[in-house]
């Protein structure tokens, strides 16, 4: 991505029940486009028969539905406790996702925009945050994160702690990240902290300058 010289490259992650998803709805809302891994993931995986005979060749069939769309919950369940089985798996996806992320930003570099974000739940694991400028990790206290997603998803607390163990560490995120925000609070709160750093990017960007 260091290619699109004129536009600043800002990832965004964090662990589950983080918030992560609100600080992209905001940073969309202020009219910074949004680019979500996971949905490029799935988008390639269902049109690219390349990818799909790899993902095959791996998992088998099951592993898309009638329709052609990625059997998500099959894959999850054969991949959440087999470490060299899902890492074949990314390796198939994540070269691709980071490509059509990087013709994508291009793109938004030439209609003018300053700024993009990058969303993906797996920045380092993906090894994504080295083509980005810089990355903000989103976090909250974990009793805030387990009561956030069972509400959303409606999943016990043992389901939610064994799918937060799944992802790396917070706190090897928190040491690498470059900017945090801390998402314990209102959504107003939120809203503020990310238009000081909305006004901080645009800023740079104008200047030409690296995070």
């Amino acid at each position: 991505m260091s290619s699109s010289e004129h536009i600043l490259k800002i990832g965004i992650t964090g662990g589950i029940g983080s918030g992560k998803s609100a600080v992209c709805s905001i940073f969309a809302y202020l009219g910074v486009p949004v680019l979500y891994a996971d949905d490029i993931a799935k988008e390639l995986s269902s049109t690219d028969s390349a990818i799909r005979k790899k993902i095959i060749a791996v998992l088998g069939e099951s592993a898309f539905q009638a329709d052609g769309s990625l059997n998500r919950s099959f894959i999850a369940s054969e991949i959440f406790s087999n470490k060299s089985l899902q890492q074949k798996v990314e390796s198939i996806i994540h070269p691709r996702v980071e490509k059509e992320i990087e013709k994508q930003i291009k793109e938004l570099a030439h209609r003018g925009q300053l700024v993009a974000i990058v969303e993906a739940a797996l920045i380092y694991e993906a090894g994504l945050y080295k083509k980005l400028d810089a990355v903000i990790v989103v976090d909250a206290d974990e009793s805030e994160r387990i009561n956030r997603v069972r509400k959303r998803d409606v999943v016990s607390e043992d389901a939610v702690h064994s799918r937060m163990h799944a992802q790396l560490n917070v706190k090897n995120k928190l040491e690498k990240a470059d900017y945090i925000i801390y998402n314990n609070g209102t959504l107003e709160e939120l809203e503020s902290k990310v238009q000081f750093l909305y006004i901080v990017f645009k800023q740079l960007a104008k200047e030409g300058s690296r995070v």
